[in-house]
């Protein structure tokens, strides 16, 4: 099999322009191979517009990488709809549609795209559909681990259907849910249009603990995540074997230049390394939480 390809996910995280523009200045610079641009958990999020990060695509393109253009993972109003189409169509590239209305903007329109990890796909049938409407590439939702990617590569083997390109999420906190609700600022006591953008004081997610103290969730605007950082990198041979295409590898504050380096080793080596993150509990089939690594069955 080729050496996997790595991929820089769509940044999760408000930061201010300055910082999001010098972030990407230096990953044209790391050993990745695809970088996804744009806002996907809250419209708000201003600090680049929908014309920015098509320039930004622009700039980076010109590096040899490949640049997909990222959407909203959940659209609550008609502006956002709007921005979506001039995404779709003067962006130029390949998009990430994490919701059905980009899929139908990209199919009117012919153009190729990438199925992201919220559009809960779960069956043969559904993935062949999407194919039929543009998708080339697939990134499984969070919870679906080895055997369920496994059982769905081979039913569409068993339909003889053509299987796109497999992007699986290798690092970063997982994004577990999305709200109508803005629960950074239901967390401060303040109204979701008044939140006065406070997510921006939380680069890298606001921790939420038990009762008990305990570290629990992150909350990122209407987004949830993990509260550990994943890395899938102990289940190196497994991905091999399950043909996956892409490792994605999602931004996080601190120096994202060493875990791509991690990555870029193990996949060159081919060896096992010491993992950055904590073990993802949804790969094998248990609640994500889940440390302790079981044995697989042959």
């Amino acid at each position: 099999m080729d050496t996997m390809k790595l991929s820089l996910g769509p940044l999760q995280y408000f930061w201010p322009r300055e910082k999001v523009l010098a972030f990407y200045r230096q990953a044209t610079q790391w050993p990745l191979d695809v970088i996804y641009l744009g806002e996907t958990v809250c419209s708000k999020r201003r600090e680049l517009r929908t014309r920015d990060w098509i320039s930004l695509a622009a700039e980076i393109a010109g590096s040899g990488k490949q640049v997909v253009l990222s959407t909203l993972a959940l659209i609550e109003a008609e502006s956002e709809l709007g921005a979506l189409r001039r995404l779709i169509e003067e962006g130029g590239l390949w998009i990430e549609a994490n919701d059905l209305s980009a899929v139908q903007l990209c199919r009117e329109r012919d153009v190729p795209f990438v199925g992201g990890p919220t559009l809960n796909v779960y069956s043969h049938t559904t993935l062949a559909m999407l194919i039929e409407d543009g998708l080339l590439r697939w990134v499984p939702g969070i919870e679906q681990g080895y055997t369920l990617l496994h059982e769905l590569k081979e039913a569409m083997h068993e339909h003889a259907l053509p299987m796109p390109e497999l992007e699986v999420i290798a690092y970063g906190r997982l994004p577990l849910a999305y709200s109508a609700r803005c629960f950074t600022a239901r967390a401060l006591d303040l109204g979701k249009d008044e939140c006065g953008f406070r997510c921006l004081e939380f680069p890298d997610g606001l921790p939420l603990a038990t009762r008990e103290g305990q570290p629990f969730l992150r909350i990122n605007g209407i987004q949830v995540q993990s509260e550990d950082i994943t890395d899938l990198s102990p289940e190196l041979s497994e991905l091999r074997a399950l043909g996956v295409n892409l490792l994605r590898l999602y931004p996080q504050n601190g120096d994202m230049s060493e875990v791509v380096t991690h990555f870029d080793h193990l996949r060159q080596a081919r060896e096992s390394v010491t993992p950055i993150g904590t073990r993802n509990g949804y790969w094998h089939g248990e609640p994500g939480m889940l440390l302790d690594t079981p044995p697989r069955e042959a």
